[in-house]
């Protein structure tokens, strides 16, 4: 059978080419009930767009690059489903590259996506400085917008959680349950969320307790560096462990487990992100959930904005506020909030892009 045409499409329904290309499109309004004969005649004529020859006379691909540190970080794939459903409904859809947290390799998958003629990118950046040129390169040709991680001032649109609201909603639960000899396990990376949660620990933790600052112990973000950091930081007998992630959480309350230590009776555990498996472990892992959809939508609307014609406005830097999900890793017997529970922290945040 023969492709089916716009012609096609607007013979059954009765409408012009024209009408029928707009409908489809969604680039015009048209009345609901055109809109429903065309719709309607498409879906019985099997007409699917050729999205090629619809390139070549827009110079537009519909599609948008979505560059990542590393997969296989369980908080990376509902973010990419969340940004799928976004961007589909705006009629895109997405090429997805994994760069293994290698900046050489993140900007030859940058350049690769350029030259499929994408029409924007996203990109969560592997390192704060190694990442800048390629992604300031970049932003010069298409839109783009930075996601979860920055790095540096302006160099593009940006959306992130704000990972020093989180750290305070963390401290301060700890601080009302009667834990005082804090210590931080994080990464040493200079990805600006390593940065960031480690900055904010060393500037609350001092309420606590003076020596507090200085419990640090720094790794990466995974699994095997928290039971690592476990048998770094147990002399010092901690009575709570402040994980920059869930990765390390879930390999801190491993190793605590096998040393046959009680939590949270004698150390509390939290995490940071709010991945499946915090809420799976035994016990369950107190954490910061980041607003994942609406960190999605914000990207989506961003990256509209400039593919509307805005690439002249000054860039924006948007933090989301996170939600304190208190479990039973951190919290007194008979403590624990129902599920769906939680602390937010100050409402969300925009303005002219600053320090990421």
């Amino acid at each position: 059978m023969a492709d089916v045409t716009l012609r096609d499409v607007a013979r059954v329904s009765g409408c012009s080419v024209a009408t029928v290309s707009r409908v489809l499109a969604g680039t015009r309004p048209v009345g609901a009930e055109t809109a429903r004969r065309v719709r309607e005649a498409a879906e019985a004529l099997g007409y699917r767009p050729n999205h090629a020859a619809r390139a070549l006379r827009s110079r537009s691909t519909g599609t948008v690059g979505l560059v990542l540190p590393q997969i296989t970080n369980p908080f990376y794939p509902t973010l990419v489903r969340e940004l799928t459903h976004a961007l589909h409904a705006e009629g895109r859809a997405v090429l997805l590259a994994d760069c293994d947290d290698d900046p050489v390799a993140e900007a030859e998958y940058i350049a690769d996506l350029l030259g499929r003629q994408v029409d924007a990118l996203l990109v969560i950046p592997a390192h704060e400085e190694r990442s800048r040129d390629a992604v300031t390169a970049a932003a010069a040709r298409v839109p783009l917008v930075l996601m979860d991680r920055g790095c540096g001032p302006a160099v593009a649109d940006s959306v992130a959680v704000d990972n020093t609201a989180g750290m305070a909603l963390v401290l301060d639960h700890l601080a009302a349950t009667g834990r005082r000899r804090v210590c931080f396990l994080g990464a040493a990376g200079t990805a600006s969320t390593a940065a960031e949660r480690r900055g904010a620990y060393a500037a609350g933790a001092a309420a606590l307790d003076p020596g507090a600052p200085d419990r640090v112990a720094l790794g990466d973000f995974s699994v095997e560096w928290g039971r690592a950091a476990v048998d770094e930081v147990w002399p010092a007998r901690p009575d709570a462990l402040v994980c920059a992630n869930d990765l390390i959480a879930v390999g801190a309350l491993q190793r605590l487990q096998q040393l046959g230590v009680d939590v949270p009776g004698e150390v509390a555990v939290t995490g940071f992100d709010d991945i499946p498996m915090a809420a799976l472990s035994a016990p369950g892992i107190t954490t910061v959930r980041q607003p994942v959809a609406e960190l999605a939508a914000e990207a989506a609307r961003l990256l509209a904005r400039r593919l509307a014609g805005g690439e002249e406005g000054p860039r924006q830097a948007i933090r989301l506020a996170p939600e304190l999900i208190v479990r039973e890793s951190s919290a007194p017997s008979g403590t624990v909030p129902a599920p769906g529970g939680g602390r937010r922290a100050v409402p969300t945040q925009t303005g002219p892009s600053g320090p990421a």
